[in-house]
């Protein structure tokens, strides 16, 4: 059963007089019965005043009167009391049955509420309780406090807050509903609605499972983005490391790991030991530099090269998160721009023009050192200046209607005088060359300066003297039409002279080669024999190396005079050039009783090698005939990204006022020994020619009776993968040249003569022949047996060996494999006779060389497929 109070509720309304009645009977007829008794004392009052005759004659019908109206009232007062009487008996009738409905529908309600799952308590318009259930007493059945009726709302709340059975509250998402957690670990929420008469509802609600239930699905769907974390942290390209408050390790991905070069760790170790094991440094947010500024990132080269950012990040529940990123590529990149910048800005410091850039904001972000020192302006000061700081306004003025057409996408160059610092007026031609995106829009301008002050001057002369000269003109027309005349003669005269010197040219290059390859063919034909005498073969094999080198400066100073000679320059390794000459001048060296010392080199050079070649055998030849005892020395020294190789000597040396002169041609030094060639003095102006080619810088420094230093200038480079291949045997070429059928084709006999002797002495069968006729008389040439043909470039009737090569191979059902020779050294020929699979020798012709050329076409052919 419900508990209830026994008096009358004081939320019900205040009652009306009709409710009076209803209610109160009892109190009414005792109210009737009262007046009734109180009329009935009047009128004995009265009666008995009259009887007494205490009132005067005249007033007894008066007073009778006043008795009669006293009777009808009292009479008119008697029915309606008497149906109010009926009345009440009707009303008292009708409040049984009322309070008996009452009762039932009271009833009705206490077992509603009983029936419920949730606690109930009812409060009153003054909230004060009514009615509450057994599930709302039994809050209380285990503490001392008693809820009964009429207790205020807020009392049940302070005690629900301090000393009931509620632990804990929690706010949901409205004032509506509140969340309480019970001691014993069970939850409620309580939902208050108010009534009709001002009172208020309390609804407790057990949502323990609903929260259990809730609680587990927060678990698991932290525990699930707890695990997407860890996987987003582990498949990120920076290293990872959040630290708690405490500064222990919580969380960290294997990136972390892979660039501290840490092993597995484990979980909850101070960050700082985990750090302290690897080679990074320590960065918290606590980190301060030397200024005491805070250090939030920091960058840290590695001992294996790589360079790592790293990175920390306050939390703001305490502690941080670190990230390493690894930026080796990136700091490479900068490093490779940083550089490219530096030679940029190196190249447009010599330039002798201002140059500048201007963003779209008028905003320096590049000037040369010549636009600074115009404008007298500190080494980079001027930028992230605007132009109009730069400038006077005046200045400013008249640039910007120019500067307002480049911004619109328009080439503007014209004349400007400006005052330089020392107040000199210089005129100027400017540029001003927009700077495009892809999408047209334009993001700067280029600004090119330069002084035409000397230029304009000289047209000013030039006008002024034009309009002083037009008579002088006239009268000298005859004179200047014979000078003309002269001058044109001169040019004939000089075109011929240059045609001779071309025609010499070609024939120093083919004919007078010619004999001379002969006779080295000769020498090498007896050197193979031994009954030869060999200091007479070696003196006549001398006397060719001088007429020979004496040849070859004399081509190549025509060469270079008349611009035949073009550069192919590309990347190779230095030792490829300086080991074949140590070896090379190595026998010469010690021939005239020097020491050559040289010093291998691993570093990669960008150059034309035989270009080059040729600068350092002229460099080597001097140092030994100009050192008469002692030594010389061949190295590298690499400076910044360029290398030079030097060529020392503890020689004779040079005055300091002979080092210009000894560039010239046909300057020569004095020589130490009477038996000594004296040369032509042309080995260095080649040198200076060659260099100039090249675009290469070549220094001298000497010291008279000391010695000198020859050096030169050459890019460094890149290395490149090569392929070592080994170098062959002397007996395995001799077994490739045993038995090898060779055909000869040249149109001196002489040549074919030697070619024969020499290779019939290293085993081969031959066949030489002046045309392709005379091959075709001696051979099948279309289906005989042969392993190589040996052409000369130059035939007769303007044949040439390449079209010979290519006419006999092409009646052949297997093509033979061809070795050119010429005194014809131009790359497009170098690059036709490479391009169609040949081999190339220029005269005249070494043997070992041709030994080594014949071996690897033989060794080539017989590898190929098919081969016999």
């Amino acid at each position: 059963m419900a508990c209830t109070s026994t008096r009358p509720s004081p939320a019900l309304p205040s009652p009306t007089p009709a409710a009076v009645v209803a209610l109160e009977p009892e109190a009414l007829i005792a109210q009737l019965l009262h007046d009734k008794h109180k009329l009935e004392r009047i009128n004995a009052a009265l009666i008995e005043r009259l009887e007494s005759g205490a009132a005067r004659p005249d007033d007894s019908y008066a007073a009778f009167q006043y008795s009669v109206v006293l009777a009808e009232q009292v009479r008119e007062r008697t029915d309606a009391l008497n149906q109010a009487m009926a009345e009440l008996k009707a009303s008292n009738h009708l409040l049984s049955d009322a309070r008996l409905r009452a009762e039932t529908a009271h009833q009705h309600l206490v077992d509603a509420i009983e029936s419920i799952s949730d606690a109930f308590v009812l409060f009153d318009q003054d909230l004060r309780i009514v009615l509450f259930n057994q599930r709302f007493k039994a809050f209380w059945a285990n503490s001392r406090i008693r809820i009964i009726a009429g207790m205020r709302l807020s009392e049940v709340k302070r005690l629900m807050q301090s000393s009931g059975p509620f632990s804990e509250e929690q706010r949901g998402h409205s004032d509506e509903h509140l969340l309480y957690r019970l001691r014993n670990g069970r939850w409620l929420q309580v939902s208050e609605r108010p009534t009709h008469g001002g009172g208020r509802v309390m609804l407790f609600t057990d949502i323990t499972e609903v929260k259990l239930s809730e609680t587990q699905r927060r678990e698991q769907a932290v525990a699930q983005k707890s695990h997407l974390l860890q996987r987003a942290v582990d498949n990120l390209s920076q290293g990872v490391a959040m630290v708690n408050a405490d500064g222990v390790l919580e969380l960290w991905n294997r990136r972390f790991l892979e660039l501290s070069g840490l092993a597995p760790i484990a979980a909850h170790r101070p960050f700082a030991e985990v750090i302290a094991d690897s080679e990074l440094a320590l960065l918290t947010p606590a980190s301060r530099n030397d200024n005491g500024r805070a250090i939030h990132e920091l960058e840290q080269r590695l001992y294996d090269g790589r360079v790592l950012e790293i990175r920390t990040h306050a939390l703001p529940t305490g502690g941080f998160v670190n990230t390493f990123t690894d930026i080796t590529e990136r700091y490479q990149h900068a490093k490779a721009l940083s550089e490219s910048e530096r030679w940029i800005r190196l190249i447009t410091d010599h330039v002798p023009a201002l140059i500048a850039y201007l963003n779209a904001e008028l905003v320096y972000e590049f000037t040369n050192k010549v636009y600074e020192q115009w404008y007298c302006w500190p080494s980079a000061m001027m930028l992230g200046q605007r132009l109009s700081e730069v400038h006077s306004p005046e200045h400013y003025r008249r640039l910007e209607g120019y500067i307002e057409q480049a911004l619109a996408g328009e080439s503007v160059t014209f004349e400007f005088a400006e005052t330089n610092a020392h107040g000199e007026q210089r005129y100027m031609l400017r540029s001003y060359v927009p700077n495009r995106l892809a999408s047209g829009e334009v993001v700067g301008i280029f600004v090119l300066i330069r002084d035409i002050t000397e230029r304009r001057r000289t047209a000013e002369a030039l006008h002024q003297a034009y309009q002083h000269l037009e008579v002088r003109v006239r009268e000298r027309t005859a004179e200047l039409t014979q000078l003309n005349q002269q001058l044109r003669d001169a040019k004939h005269e000089a075109e011929r002279a240059n045609l001779s010197k071309t025609k010499f040219l070609a024939a120093v290059s083919h004919d007078l080669l010619q004999p001379l390859n002969a006779a080295r063919l000769f020498t090498s034909a007896l050197q193979e024999q031994q009954s030869a005498n060999p200091a007479l073969v070696r003196n006549v094999s001398n006397s060719l190396d001088d007429v020979e080198s004496l040849l070859g400066t004399l081509v190549d100073i025509s060469k270079l005079d008349a611009g035949v000679i073009k550069a192919e320059q590309t990347r190779f390794a230095a030792s490829d050039l300086l080991d074949n000459l140590a070896a090379e001048y190595a026998r010469a060296a010690a021939g005239e009783g020097l020491q050559l010392v040289y010093v291998p080199s691993s570093l990669w050079v960008h150059s034309d090698i035989q270009l080059l070649a040729r600068i350092l055998r002229n460099l080597l030849s001097n140092a030994i005939r100009y050192t008469p005892r002692g030594r010389v020395l061949l190295g590298c020294r690499r400076r910044g990204a360029q290398v030079w190789i030097e060529v020392w000597d503890t020689g004779i040396g040079i005055a300091p006022d002979k080092c210009e002169e000894v560039f010239q041609e046909f300057k020569r030094g004095d020589v130490q020994r009477p038996d000594q060639d004296r040369g032509l003095g042309l080995g260095l102006a080649i040198v200076d020619k060659i260099a100039g080619i090249l675009q290469h810088r070549v220094s001298l420094r000497s010291t008279p009776g000391q010695g000198s230093v020859f050096a030169i200038e050459v890019p460094r480079s890149e290395p490149l993968t090569q392929v070592q291949i080994p170098a062959a045997e002397p007996l395995l070429l001799m077994e490739r040249l045993e038995g090898a059928r060779i055909w000869v084709l040249d149109n001196d006999a002489a040549i074919c003569e030697g070619m024969r002797t020499l290779l019939e002495q290293w085993g081969c069968e031959v066949v030489t022949a002046l045309s392709e006729q005379d091959l075709a008389r001696q051979v099948a040439t279309d289906r005989a047996q042969a392993d190589l043909l040996i052409v000369d470039y130059h035939l007769d009737n303007g044949r040439n060996g390449v079209e010979a090569v290519t006419a006999i191979n092409a009646r052949r059902a297997s093509p033979l494999p061809a070795l050119m020779i010429t005194a014809n050294y131009s790359n497009e020929l170098r690059q036709q006779v490479r391009a169609l699979g040949h081999a190339l020798l220029h005269k005249p012709v070494r043997p070992m060389k041709l030994k080594a050329a014949i071996s690897h076409l033989l060794g080539s052919e017989l590898s190929a497929p098919g081969a016999h």
